[in-house]
């Protein structure tokens, strides 16, 4: 019998266990849990702005890329005391990751919370655009944000090209927008409001953006969520920013079968990569590191993002 890797750590002033450090959790390039973790501390500095009073639902692969993965919104049982959580009603049957009628996610604020959820494997982190007050209450969303999805044979630099119409229409209402590659197959943009809003009324002005794109430019761009219909053009998801559904945070791994990363880059890249289908790419973790340290935090604009 293998005896269990156990390592105690103190991060923040909370001592953590971390076990199987050197599990791999992405066989294909042979990432280990430990990398996954170093990946996590470099880039804190800038992850854990965007995680700020937000509400977070994992994604784990508990055996690594590949094998079983499952979303996770509750904190599970064994989370330690001085990890923040918050209460949010909700709908729906009873399930076992969750009990009627109420949800109770984590708040990953701190070094310590975000080592503990990646230690469980929690590869994804996903956020509402709603935040949360000091006492747990709804704070409202903060700032908006359009997926660009593109159908095939759609691609990245199809993305490219629409992101900047969309950041034209986002201008055209005094909006920033920041890009951000989704790590898969597309392009985020995020957008902050001049102040809180219920997620239903962000949800009707990213709508709105998406629907006037479609009806100006209806070869390249939907609004529509029928899959049969984005063949060949980039799909404007305005719903993520409903108050029940979630996007991968900004600086977040995905689970894929490389590790990317959902990495932020600058208005000139988007432009390139518009113009030359390998003007840009996904970036993977030693990527955004790099990246963090040449140029700092790109999701750090006037937008307040």
């Amino acid at each position: 019998m293998v005896e269990r890797e156990e390592v105690r750590v103190e991060v923040d002033g909370r001592v953590l266990t971390l076990t199987s450090l050197s599990k791999v959790l992405y066989p294909r390039t042979g990432m280990t849990k430990g990398e996954v973790l170093n990946y996590y501390a470099q880039v804190a500095p800038a992850l854990l702005p965007q995680l700020q009073d937000r509400a977070v639902t994992r994604i784990r692969w508990p055996h690594g890329v590949g094998d079983m993965s499952f979303f996770e919104k509750n904190a599970p049982a064994g989370t330690p005391s001085w990890v923040r959580t918050v209460v949010v009603p909700t709908t729906g049957s009873r399930t076992a990751d969750h009990r009627e009628g109420t949800l109770t996610f984590p708040i990953l604020d701190s070094l310590a919370a975000l080592t503990w959820a990646a230690n469980l494997s929690a590869l994804e982190l996903h956020v509402h655009q709603w935040t949360v007050g000091g006492d747990g209450s709804p704070a409202g969303a903060n700032r908006i944000v359009i997926d660009l999805d593109p159908g095939e044979p759609a691609g990245l630099q199809e993305c490219c090209e629409v992101a900047l119409l969309v950041r034209e229409a986002l201008g055209a209402r005094d909006l920033s927008a920041t890009p951000v590659l989704s790590g898969s197959k597309g392009v985020h943009l995020y957008a902050a409001l001049p102040e809180p809003v219920e997620p239903d009324v962000a949800t009707a002005l990213a709508k709105e953006i998406a629907e006037d794109l479609q009806k100006a430019h209806p070869r390249k761009v939907t609004a529509t969520m029928t899959k049969s219909r984005r063949s060949g053009k980039v799909f404007l998801d305005w719903s993520q920013n409903s108050g029940s559904k979630t996007t991968i945070c900004p600086y977040s791994l995905r689970g894929k079968g490389i590790p990317t990363v959902a990495a932020p880059v600058t208005w000139d890249e988007v432009s390139e990569g518009a113009e030359d289908p390998l003007g840009i790419d996904q970036l993977g973790p030693n990527d955004v590191i790099t990246r963090l340290s040449e140029r700092g935090d790109l999701f750090t604009s006037p937008t307040g993002l």
